[in-house]
């Protein structure tokens, strides 16, 4: 009942062949329900645009006043090779590709605090000397 409830219209559709993507906004009404996932928008516009389920990136998502209707941003790749080259890594940590590098902001601080005494390659150097 729910899944027939969430209706996706997609408008101002681009190809964008030096990107090799194509490119939409999607409106998505969702009566009765406060949103609707990322995941199965993901899988609604996939179907729809016959493509695979891990090139598609949906992102930007508004839910308008009184719910109902949200507005977002979605992007389909031809492969997920060139989604790799060209989205964000913030984006490929969210969608489960990349990995998120775990350092804390105490040693980022640290780093940073014993470059600053370096110029040149030497700053490098100091920077890779802490990681004992």
């Amino acid at each position: 009942m729910a899944d027939n409830a969430v209706t996706i219209r997609t408008r101002k559709f681009l190809t964008n062949r030096l990107l090799n993507r194509k490119q939409m906004i999607v409106d998505v009404l969702h009566p009765g329900r406060p949103n609707v996932s990322h995941k199965e928008l993901g899988d609604r516009l996939s179907k729809l645009y016959k493509s695979s389920e891990d090139c598609v990136f949906t992102f930007g998502f508004r839910t308008a006043f009184g719910g109902g209707k949200s507005t977002g941003f979605a992007l389909i790749y031809d492969s997920l090779d060139e989604a790799k080259k060209v989205e964000p890594k913030y984006r490929l940590i969210r969608h489960g590709i990349g990995a998120k590098g775990i350092i804390s902001s105490k040693q980022r601080k640290e780093r940073k605090n014993r470059a600053k005494k370096f110029r040149g390659t030497k700053k490098a150097k100091a920077a890779t000397a802490g990681k004992k």
